[in-house]
């Protein structure tokens, strides 16, 4: 054998590195390494960024700033499984810092991390995307982001993931998008409902709460309460309120099946299944204030719809919700009352709380504290007195008219609005009208019409018009200070609150010191512009102009030319004549101080004495009575007669006096006795002549036609048709004006009067007897008085009287009838 040569080694090739182990301290040497395309080197470097992060928040903006959030979003995608879950591992560590959240989100990563949720992806890389994307889903355009590339169907799968974490993010980051619509409504069509009932049934609270969460914000879509009918959801939720382990869960469902409770069919199933029975006996069995609270805001929910109130009804829910309203707790006591106002759309609920004492309780807690209280008490009260005036009574007998005008002072606009409706509602009631009013209503509701807020002022306003209807009511408004302020809503540029305005005025108007009132303020020329308005115009408008000029017939005929026969004249009417719309009609006291002018003279009406005149008129009488005897003094001497003397003189002194004091006390009482319109005795003669020669007739006829020569005697007789012209009857009223010094002429003394001053006298004296008669003017002077009598067929006939108007001339042939709109009438009227 030859000799054994030793092997020499093979010598290693140049390009080969030997491996280096690396011991790092430093965090931005290990994020250098993220930049590695060693897969090993990637996994360890990761590995340090995941344990760093994971001891604290400063750690993770330490990594932000050293820039290590760039490379992890980019190694999530790597082909190395390992690599992957590292790089999620530690980019899901570092999202809870916001700043390392603002900068993913301009990285634009969610579509890459929505492609790792696919169900061959390791578990770990689930529950870190998921974790990432429940933080991202907060912001609302990742919402958007997260939706527009399917990120919804995956993350509602990994709802069944066996993994605790990966359902935890999952359901989170469901929860989070559909407070979006378009996800809200995907859910049920993705099929979400299954998996999300059945975390009801998870160990862990936290996965239970956001699954009620999600399921309260999907449940407002009727399609998904509809689905969720159909696979038995509420005898799940159910089954969830009795188990007393989820206790501290039982809120969050019951907002859930208030919800689901909207739907009229939901509760006609929840019914026949006796789950509403369960529900009420667990309202009223004692439990946590909160679960209870809101099992009653479920039924407040319900009774939004009809028919469910009708159900409910059915089911007694009156005496449940009455039992709560005695429990100590104010959060309890206004969800009953919310509860109640919901059910008292139910007409038969409304008697029925009545009848299980429900009213005295509601009205009791408007003695409370909290605000919140008052106004869900008195808005409680509002619904059940809409309509009900048993129920109305009921509040007047538990003493709450006081309470409510107190919280028309004191409560919130939204209390005083409902406060004002009940006392509304109340006010129909004469005698609970007079209690409110007792206790200062009119007074308590100036402050709510000094209101922006719109309800407060158009309850406030209703309110007014419903307590006006007594003369005592009106007063105190007037007294109060009520009326400027009533007329200033009349300007509102809001149509409901004028609207209202007008209807307070109309009733106000009831009175003529009120009325009077309300024109001095300018309420009559306000309605004057809003009925010339087509657009502001409306029928409660027209109805308080109407009713402001029944109270002062002097503008009403001025400014619409006719007074009905409803319409009676009295003292201290006058006729300015005509008064163009949107025109203020001058007062007859500014009128008699005018100097004397060319226009036409303003007739006025004043036929009784004063009260002055008559006191005179019996002191003379009484003067002129015989009186004792008396002697002169028999002058005896020289010295008596010088005593006399001295007496006399003393006595002139006296006199003069007297005289200077009387003339003095004249002069005072000129310049503080106000104006009043001068006695007309002339007229007085006239009513006199009317009641002694006219009222005693028994025909209808006989009575116009005699009267009609009355007035026609008095102004001067009957005029030719045809010498009209030379009847001077401007000049006669020309010479009374300058004889009078006043362009104010009483009627009495025109003893030349044309159709305008005839017709108004007919009038005048027609009311005084009771005469039916109305007045109308006409153009030119001309003026004229209808009657209404019996057409002559029916008379003959015997039927039931069809009335027929008539003119009857003053003129030209005085107590002739003329039917209207023959031409004979149509001459008397026109020129």
């Amino acid at each position: 054998m030859g000799k054994k040569i030793k092997k020499e080694a093979e010598p290693q090739p140049k390009q080969t590195f030997e491996p280096v182990p690396i011991e790092s301290k430093s965090a931005a040497t290990v994020i250098l390494m993220l930049q590695s395309p060693e897969e090993e080197v990637l996994v360890k470097a990761l590995e340090a960024i995941h344990r760093f992060a994971e001891k604290g928040d400063e750690n993770k903006h330490t990594l932000m700033t050293l820039g290590a959030v760039e490379p992890l979003t980019c190694l999530i995608t790597h082909v190395d499984i390992t690599v992957c879950r590292n790089a999620f591992m530690a980019l899901g560590d570092m999202i809870s810092d916001n700043d390392v959240k603002r900068l993913i989100k301009r990285l634009n990563i969610i579509p890459s991390v929505i492609t790792k949720l696919a169900p061959e992806e390791d578990v770990v890389v689930h529950e870190f995307a998921t974790l990432i994307l429940a933080h991202l889903s907060v912001d609302i355009t990742c919402k958007v982001q997260i939706f527009h590339h399917d990120g919804l169907e995956p993350l509602i799968h990994l709802l069944s993931s066996p993994d605790p974490d990966v359902q935890k993010n999952s359901v989170e980051c469901v929860y989070n998008l559909v407070q979006e619509f378009s996800s809200r409504v995907a859910v049920h069509k993705l099929n979400g409902l299954p998996p999300l009932m059945e975390l009801l049934c998870s160990e862990f609270p936290i996965i239970q709460q956001f699954a009620l969460h999600t399921l309260e914000s999907i449940s407002t879509d009727r399609e998904t309460r509809t689905a969720f009918r159909e696979q038995q959801g509420f005898a799940r939720l159910l089954e969830f309120l009795t188990n007393k382990e989820f206790s501290d869960l039982h809120v969050e469902a019951l907002k859930v099946i208030s919800n689901y409770m909207e739907d009229a069919e939901s509760m006609q199933l929840i019914q026949g299944n006796g789950g509403l029975e369960k529900l009420l006996q667990f309202i009223i069995t004692p439990t946590t204030h909160d679960i209870q609270v809101y099992a009653v805001k479920a039924i407040s929910r319900a009774a939004q719809n009809s028919e469910n109130r009708k159900i409910l009804h059915e089911q007694n829910v009156e005496k449940a919700l009455t039992e709560l309203l005695a429990v100590e707790n104010d959060s309890i006591r206004s969800a009953a009352c919310q509860a109640v106002s919901a059910m008292s759309k139910n007409l038969s609920s409304r008697d029925t709380f009545r009848q299980f004492d429900g009213i005295r309780p509601i009205v009791q807690l408007l003695n409370s504290e909290g605000n919140e209280v008052k106004e869900v008490a008195a808005e409680a009260l509002s619904s059940l007195t809409d309509g009900n005036q048993l129920n109305a009574y009921a509040v007047y007998e538990a003493e709450g008219d006081k309470l409510l005008v107190q919280l028309l002072q004191n409560g919130s606009p939204a209390a005083v609005v409902h406060a004002a409706a009940v006392l509304n509602s109340m006010a129909s009631q004469e005698v609970l009208r007079c209690s409110i009013l007792s206790h200062g209503a009119m007074q308590a509701l100036l402050k709510p019409l000094h209101s922006i807020d719109k309800p407060t002022v158009i309850s406030a306003t209703q309110a007014v018009a419903a307590l006006a209807c007594d003369a005592e009511g009106r007063t105190e408004l007037r007294n109060g200070g009520g009326l400027p302020l009533l007329v200033n809503l009349l300007k509102s540029k809001d149509t409901e609150i004028r609207r209202n305005a007008c209807w307070a005025v109309t009733v106000c108007a009831n009175d003529e010191p009120t009325a009077t009132g309300m024109c001095r303020l300018g309420a009559l020329e306000i309605l004057q512009e809003i009925n010339c308005s087509l657009s502001r115009k409306n029928k409660f408008s027209e109805v308080a102009l109407q009713r402001l000029l029944n109270s002062d017939l002097s503008v009403k005929y001025s400014l619409t030319g006719c007074l009905f026969s409803t319409d009676i004249t009295t003292d201290g009417f006058y006729d300015p004549g005509q008064t163009r719309d949107g025109h203020m009609v001058p007062a007859l006291e500014d009128i008699a101080k005018q100097v004397i002018n060319e226009h036409r003279a303003v007739i006025a009406v004043n036929g009784n004495p004063p009260a002055e005149m008559i006191t005179d008129s019996a002191k003379k009488r009484q003067q002129e009575s015989p009186t004792d005897t008396q002697t002169s003094p028999v002058m005896s001497s020289k010295g008596s007669s010088k005593s006399s003397s001295k007496a006399k003189g003393k006595g002139l002194q006296k006199d003069e006096k007297l005289r200077y004091e009387d003339e003095c006390k004249a002069q005072q009482e000129a310049v503080e006795k106000p104006w009043t319109l001068p006695y007309d005795v002339q007229l007085n003669n006239l009513i006199k002549e009317t009641f002694k020669s006219v009222l005693p007739l028994h025909e209808d006829i006989e009575m116009y036609t005699a009267l009609a020569m009355l007035v026609c005697d008095a102004m001067g007789g009957a005029v030719d048709i045809k010498k009209q012209h030379d009847f001077l009857w401007e000049v006669h009223l020309s010479e009374l004006k300058v004889a009078m010094q006043s362009n104010i002429i009483p009627i009495g003394k025109i003893k030349k009067g044309t159709y305008y001053h005839r017709a108004l006298l007919f009038k005048v004296l027609a009311d005084r007897i009771g005469l039916s008669c109305s007045l109308v003017r006409g153009h030119y002077s001309r003026a004229w008085n209808e009657i209404l009598l019996p057409s002559t067929t029916t008379r003959a006939t015997g039927f039931y009287p069809q009335l027929q108007p008539y003119i009857i001339d003053l003129m030209h042939k005085p107590g002739t009838l003329m039917q209207c709109g023959t031409p004979s009438a149509e001459q008397y009227q026109k020129i």
